[in-house]
C-alpha cells in the first residue's frame, strides 16, 4: 500500500522530520538476517518518546495503516518484513536507561536500548544482564521476540527476565503490565502475554529488567569430543546432576572449520563443547573438576582454558560469529538458519538424527546449540540461484522439526514463528491457536499489528 498525503501529513505533524519516506531506509526496515525477501514499509517513524509511539498508533488506527515494530532488525524468522506495507516504527532512538535499582537488582530502560549498550553502563556498578542472544539487540526487541541464548541455562530466557513491561496497544492505550515487585498474584499476567507476542500485541516501549551481580570467578573452557554423542551425553549429565554451568554451547565439526577459517583459530575440528563457569573461585573449581570427569569418560580431550577478561572475550566472539563464519563457507550464499528445542534427555538422539540427515546433502550445514537447555540450530547455508537446494533445505527442515515435536519438543526454542514456523505452530498448539488468535481478534479487531506474523491474515 502507498500513503495517502494526509496520512503522511498527520504522521509528519507528530515527529517532524522523524519520518523517513527514502527508499533505501525502506529496503533496511524491510530486510533482516533472514532468508526472506525484502518487504520494506511505505515509511519509517522514529519516535523518542512512548507518547510519540502513542500517537503514531492512533493516526495508523485512523488510516487503517500496518505497524510493523522494529529493533535492531537482527530477528530470524521475518518478523520485521512488512507484508501489508504501512509504518515501520524504529525505536532505535528511544535509547534512554531510565533507572538502575541497584539495591532491588533491577532497571528500566527504553526499548531501544541494546545489551551490550546496557551491560557497559551496570559494569560500573557491579552489575550485569545476562540474557546474550548472540547479536546485540535491543531490550524491546529481545522482549517481543522471547529471546535467550547462550547464558539462558543458568538465568533462564527473557520471560525470567522481565518484571514489568510498557506498551502501546493497538488502540492507542500505554498500558504498564506490572509493578516492579519479584512475584504479584494480580490479574492476568500482561507482562507474559507481551514477551514473545513478535509485536502483534502491542508496540513495547519501556522494559524492567532483572539484574545480576557480576561474578566474582568467571572462567570458560573449550572441550573437543571423539564423538558427537559425547559432547552431547556430557551436557545431559551435568545438567541432570545439578552443575550450575552458565554456559554450555555445542559447536559440531562442520561449525569449528567454518570458525577457524572465519576467526583465525585453531581449535580441533571435532564435535566441541564451549563452556563458561561463573562463581566463587572455590565454586568454579568445584564445577570444573565435576565437568571435566564427565567429559573425559564421555570422549572428551584437555580443557583448553580461557580465563583473562580478552581471551573469554575472544572465545564467545568466535561462537557468536557462527552465523557468519557458516555462511563464509560459501561466499554470495544465503543463510537460512532454524531452531528447535527438545526435553533434554532426548537431545543427544536428536541431534544425531539431525547430523545424519544433513550429511546426505551437498548443503554445508553447521549445527550449533544452547544445549544446556535442549535448544539446538542449524544453518543452511545455501546457494541463491538454486532452487533445488531451497527445496532441500525446506524438506530437511520439515524433518526436524516433525523430530522434535515427536519428542515432545518444539519446532522452535527462540527464534520464534515470524513467517517461517506458522504451519509447525498449528502442529505443536492445535486448538490453542485459536485461542491465540481470538486474543488477537480481541487487542487488535482490525489487524494492523504486524500482521501476517505467527498466524497468517484470516
Amino acid at each position: 500500500m502507498k500513503l495517502s498525503d494526509l496520512a503522511v501529513a498527520a504522521l509528519r505533524a507528530a515527529i517532524g522530520d522523524r519520518l523517513q519516506l527514502g527508499d533505501a531506509i525502506r529496503n533496511q526496515h524491510g530486510s533482516s538476517e533472514a532468508h526472506f525477501p525484502v518487504m520494506p514499509p511505505d515509511a519509517v517513524a522514529f519516535p523518542r518518546t512512548t507518547e510519540e509511539v502513542a500517537a503514531l498508533v492512533r493516526i495508523c488506527g485512523e488510516y487503517d495503516l500496518p505497524i510493523v515494530p522494529y529493533g535492531a532488525g537482527t530477528s530470524l524468522e521475518g518478523q520485521v518484513a512488512a507484508v501489508a506495507g504501512g509504518l515501520c516504527i524504529d525505536l532505535s532512538e528511544m535509547n534512554a536507561i531510565v533507572t538502575v535499582h541497584a539495591e532491588d537488582l533491577d532497571c528500566t530502560v527504553q526499548a531501544g536500548v541494546t545489551r551490550e549498550q546496557l551491560n557497559e553502563y551496570l559494569r560500573d556498578m557491579g552489575l550485569f544482564f545476562p540474557i546474550d542472544p548472540g547479536a546485540n539487540a535491543t531490550i524491546g526487541g529481545m522482549a517481543a521476540t522471547r529471546a535467550s541464548g547462550t547464558n539462558a541455562v543458568r538465568y533462564g530466557t527473557m520471560r525470567e527476565a522481565i518484571l514489568s513491561l510498557t506498551a502501546v496497544m493497538p488502540d492507542g492505550r500505554i498500558v504498564r503490565t506490572a509493578r516492579r515487585a519479584r512475584k504479584s498474584a494480580a490479574g492476568y499476567d500482561l507482562t507474559r502475554l507481551l514477551i514473545g507476542s513478535e509485536g502483534t500485541l502491542g508496540v513495547i516501549t519501556e522494559v524492567t529488567l532483572r539484574l545480576h551481580g557480576i561474578p566474582e570467578t568467571i572462567s570458560s573452557a573449550v572441550c573437543a569430543f571423539d564423538t558427537l554423542k559425547g559432547a552431547v551425553d556430557t551436557v545431559i549429565l551435568a545438567i541432570q546432576i545439578g552443575v550450575p554451568v552458565a554456559r554450555i554451547e555445542f559447536v559440531d565439526e562442520v561449525q569449528i572449520a567454518a570458525i577457524n577459517a572465519y576467526a583465525k583459530m585453531d581449535l580441533a575440528v571435532k564435535p566441541t563443547l564451549f563452556f563458561e563457569f561463573h562463581g566463587s573461585a572455590a565454586s568454579v573449581a568445584e564445577q570444573v573438576q565435576t565437568v571435566g570427569e564427565i567429559a573425559a569418560g564421555n570422549g572428551g580431550g584437555a580443557f583448553e582454558w580461557s580465563n583473562l577478561p580478552e581471551e573469554r572475550s575472544r572465545l564467545w566472539k568466535a561462537r557468536h560469529q557462527a552465523y557468519y563464519a557458516g555462511l563464509a563457507l560459501r561466499p554470495g550464499s544465503t543463510g537460512w538458519a532454524t531452531d528447535v528445542c527438545v526435553p533434554i534427555s532426548r537431545l543427544a538422539e536428536c541431534i544425531v538424527e539431525t547430523r545424519a540427515d544433513l550429511d546426505a546433502v551437498a548443503i554445508p550445514t553447521p549445527i550449533v546449540g544452547h544445549v544446556g537447555d535442549g535448544n539446538f540450530h542449524v544453518l543452511f547455508v545455501l546457494d541463491p540461484d538454486n532452487p533445488e537446494e531451497a527445496a532441500q533445505a525446506e524438506r530437511l527442515n520439515a524433518r526436524l522439526v516433525e523430530r522434535a515435536l515427536a519428542m515432545d519438543g518444539t519446532c522452535t526454542g527462540e527464534h520464534g514463528i515470524g513467517l517461517g514456523k506458522q504451519q509447525w505452530l498449528v502442529e505443536e498448539h492445535g486448538e490453542g491457536v485459536d485461542v491465540m488468535r481470538a486474543i488477537k481478534q480481541a487487542l487488535d479487531p482490525r489487524g494492523l499489528f504486524n500482521p501476517g506474523k505467527i498466524f497468517s491474515r484470516p
